[in-house]
């Protein structure tokens, strides 16, 4: 049920002796305004479009340049992805690897199975 224009909210009225003590929360409370984000946003368009048509135009060089490196970036992407990889098996494997050469060593070369080959393999190649 809405309230008449201008009748104070129940939550607005002064505590009297028989309100709980939740109404008097209420009172205490500091009244706010809501902020309305329509306003702060129509006022900032103006500003950000005389920005936008103030910054300069990327000359013709500069243009060139980015398209040099962008050329050069793809044509070492697949080097670059495998060096990284490498780089992060290196750091990453290298103490757990350890750690399952320590249990095979003992083993015999015929006993060892494929994965463990390899991780032996790959400790000899990547020992510093």
């Amino acid at each position: 049920m809405a309230l008449p224009q201008g009748a104070p909210s129940p939550l607005n009225k002064p505590p009297s002796a028989s309100s709980s003590s939740t109404g008097a929360i209420f009172n205490i409370l500091p009244q706010t305004k809501s902020v309305q984000l329509n306003e702060i946003g129509r006022r900032c368009i103006l500003p950000m479009l005389v920005f936008a048509t103030a910054l300069p135009d990327v000359n013709e060089s500069k243009k060139a340049l980015l398209q040099e490196f962008l050329k050069r970036s793809k044509e070492n992407k697949e080097k670059n992805d495998k060096q990284r990889l490498e780089d992060y098996y290196k750091r990453n494997y290298k103490d757990y690897f350890g750690l399952i050469e320590g249990s095979v060593k003992g083993k015999k070369e015929e006993l060892l199975s494929e994965t463990e080959k390899g991780i032996l393999d790959w400790l000899e190649k990547n020992r510093k």
